[in-house]
């Protein structure tokens, strides 16, 4: 049995990771799945969220915007919309961006409003990007 597994990681700007992992915890859609070696055969969505993996006993952690994920025994690939490692993100610049979409969406007329959408979407970026920096 393999004792790691490759997480590569890539968006449409940029091959953001490609390194042998213990462990993966993967926001997919239908809430968080985790990943070790010998997984089974996988494919799902990514939402919003913290994509964490384990290299030994430390962690990191990456802010995601979706995207998909295939899982094979020996290799996990996430094609992301956006990423950001911990320590890219703008922890003042990511509260700005949750406040700024909580006031669009007070401002919305309605649940179905676009504009509400979109700013709901903002804010679940955001929530991320700052749960990825702590």
């Amino acid at each position: 049995m393999a004792s790691t597994i490759r997480l590569e990681l890539v968006t449409p700007e940029r091959f953001l990771l490609s390194e042998d992992v213990d462990e993966i915890i993967i926001p997919a859609y239908e809430g968080e799945l985790g990943v070790l070696p010998e997984h089974t055969h996988y494919l799902s969505i990514v939402n919003v969220g913290v994509l964490r993996y384990r290299k030994g006993n430390e962690w990191q952690k990456i802010a995601m915007s979706g995207g998909v994920v295939e899982i094979v025994p020996d290799k996990v690939v996430l094609l992301a919309d956006t990423a950001e490692h911990a320590e890219e993100i703008n922890l003042e610049r990511a509260r700005f961006a949750q406040e700024r979409a909580e006031a669009e969406m007070k401002q919305a007329l309605s649940l179905e409003d676009e504009r509400y959408m979109r700013a709901e979407a903002a804010l679940s970026r955001a929530i991320a990007r700052i749960s990825a920096k702590h």
